[in-house]
């Protein structure tokens, strides 16, 4: 694999999404330095926080107004208790109460504004970031996508961005807040009695400890679930996008049935996950109602004897559960963190990787008007995956301006290779390709691309409408101009005859046109770029006779004083180029036109002989 491969995270197959270490099976030292580096990862999100300081410093301001107001509502309590009901009679209590209640309406206030502003950073930093990512990986060299997989690229870019969109915009403010709880109710706790804050600090080992192990548990039955529902979804996904094929099988039921077994393997973990959680949530429930009693056991004592009054003791009892709860919130925003630093650590390899395509810093530009003339000086090409298994031998080659050039050859002779040579979607190993006399390395790709279009045997179109795809060749060009591109390629005619003509809808894929179709909407949008050098990968392939005739036709003017490389695998459709190039095994063996290669190539000569009498026969049998 090359360098360029993504180093593979530990994870299911099928969901895509880095496992969290279990810290029951990672007590070691190295394991804790790796959770540290792990965490650490995420100070890299603050380039994408730093243009936002503002929304933070806001954030934090009322992320710690709530706090202190929440805090403040337990002296209220006790005010309400003590003052209210005890000492003041009516009046104290209104007065008590409308404070309580001025506090409830700041702190509705407070946690508008924070839930507003944290959840509006994580929402913006996660577009930002997916734009980054998305970014970065469309301009990467061809090779890559070769040897990553687009599912695991596109689990990064969603699944590990709306994770981190989680953490920034919901778990961090959820740690910070009850950090500062956690802190203040010890305060206030102390203040409030001593004794009884001595006696929580002791016990609240014994209560969370328990529960911190137990929900361990929990979380990796989650992720286990979370894994199975991901199988059952890649299955899916999997099956429906093959559907033809499985009804063209008759597979339907076999499909549903292995679908149902998926389901069923999500729907026993999901049982077990329910049965641990009911368990924890009993656990919990049990063990700090237990200390809550225990703690008003206590403090309900030194009220009778006069040690303290109502009102400290609901105060304190107020702060205790909020140091508890503020406890158990920061222990499970830990895993959401652990989790947030794996997804930062898989979106940094993609930001941080480069192409193997490097343009140059001072680029030489193509002189204007340029003449599309192709010059190849000694080339050998292997790629990465096969490097004892050269896809181009030592080819030597020049396609003057202007010429119409077929290659010719097996399967794997070397045709669709050489297409991607000179995009520069690949550079060789050794030798060099020119363009106009520029070799292709001293070129911007994007300079060089500008001046070619290509027709490939399979054309990819993409959601959107008519109008879309075609002009995807040339995005300024004018309605005019796009149907002016569409006659040329006989597709007017049938656009029109769509639902909504050139505004209708193609699908994924294009899926709602037949294959003469997309192929006529892919030589539409070649000819709408107009380019110098016209690449076409069997462009009449899925055209029936009479469509194939009425686009060769097209094709013929469109290749008129334009540099054209045809590869075909129907001899007759190329009798008629300036020249025919024999490829056998990634080198050039013959090169004339359709009658000299009869004669001087032997290959050639058992291929058409082999085309042009089945073709005979087939018209005899008609």
């Amino acid at each position: 694999m090359s360098d360029t491969a993504l180093p593979k995270p530990s994870h299911s197959p099928a969901s895509g999404q880095a496992a969290i270490p279990d810290p029951l099976s990672t007590a070691d030292s190295q394991a804790s330095r790796a959770k540290g580096r792990r965490l650490g990862s995420l100070v890299h999100m603050r380039q994408f926080l730093s243009p936002y300081r503002g929304r933070m410093v806001m954030a934090l301001l009322a992320l710690a107004f709530t706090a202190t107001v929440t805090l403040s509502i337990g002296q209220g309590l006790r005010l309400v208790v003590d003052s209210g009901m005890t000492e003041g009679g009516a009046n104290a209590l209104d007065q008590a109460v409308i404070a309580f209640g001025v506090l409830v309406v700041l702190l509705a206030a407070g946690t508008f504004t924070r839930f507003y502003l944290v959840s509006w950073l994580g929402e913006r930093v996660a577009a930002d970031l997916r734009r980054a990512v998305f970014d970065r990986v469309v301009n990467l060299h061809p090779a890559f996508f070769e040897q990553n997989s687009a599912g695991e690229i596109q689990s990064r870019i969603t699944t590990d961005t709306t994770l981190l969109q989680t953490v920034i915009g919901s778990s961090v403010s959820i740690a910070l807040r009850n950090l500062l709880m956690f802190l203040g109710g010890l305060f206030w706790m102390g203040i409030t009695n001593f004794k009884l804050t001595s006696i929580v600090l002791l016990a609240v080992p014994v209560v969370v400890a328990p529960i911190l192990i137990y929900g361990r548990r929990v979380r990796a039955l989650s992720r286990e679930s979370q894994d199975k529902i991901a199988d059952a979804g890649s299955y899916i996904n999997e099956s429906l996008g093959s559907i033809k094929t499985v009804i063209a099988f008759n597979q339907q039921e076999a499909t549903a049935q292995r679908f149902a077994r998926h389901s069923e393997q999500a729907f026993d973990v999901a049982v077990s996950r329910i049965t641990q959680r009911a368990w924890l949530t009993a656990l919990v429930i049990i063990l700090v109602m237990s200390a809550i009693g225990g703690m008003l056991w206590v403090g309900g004592n030194d009220v009778l004897r006069g040690e303290i009054t109502g009102g400290e003791l609901a105060a304190f009892v107020f702060y205790a559960v909020m140091v508890a709860g503020s406890v158990g919130a920061i222990s499970e925003v830990y895993g959401d963190l652990q989790r947030a630093a794996g997804a930062t650590e898989r979106l940094l390899e993609l930001l941080q990787i480069n192409s193997d395509l490097p343009i140059p810093k001072h680029p030489r530009m193509i002189a204007q008007p340029a003449r599309g003339e192709i010059r190849i000086e000694q080339m050998t090409f292997h790629y990465a995956s096969r490097p004892e298994h050269p896809a181009i031998r030592e080819l030597d080659l020049v396609v003057n301006a202007g010429e119409r050039v077929a290659l010719v050859g097996a399967s794997g002779a070397g045709k669709s290779t050489l297409f991607d040579l000179l995009l520069r979607f690949y550079d060789p190993q050794t030798g060099r390709v020119l363009w106009d006399g520029i070799d292709l390395r001293e070129l911007n790709p994007l300079d060089l691309r500008a001046h070619i279009a290509i027709v490939p045997q399979q054309p990819i179109l993409f959601r959107g409408s008519v109008w879309d795809n075609i002009r995807y060749g040339r995005i300024d060009s004018s309605d005019a101009e796009v149907i002016a591109a569409a006659k040329l390629a006989y597709a007017h005619e049938f656009i029109e005859r769509l639902p909504q003509g050139y505004d209708s809808e193609l699908g994924e894929g294009g899926q709602r046109l037949s294959g003469g179709q997309r192929q006529r909407i892919a030589i539409a949008r070649a000819i709408l770029k107009d380019p110098e050098l016209l690449l076409l990968d069997e462009a009449t392939s899925a055209l029936d006779a009479e469509s194939e005739f009425q686009v060769q036709q097209a094709l013929e003017q469109l290749m008129k004083n334009r540099t054209t490389l045809v590869i075909a695998h129907r001899l007759a459709t190329v009798i008629d180029v300036d020249r025919i190039l024999v490829l056998d095994q990634g080198q050039l063996v013959d090169s004339g036109n359709h009658e000299a290669l009869l004669k001087s190539s032997p290959l050639y000569a058992r291929w058409a002989q082999l085309q042009f009498d089945d073709s005979t026969r087939s018209s005899k049998n008609l």
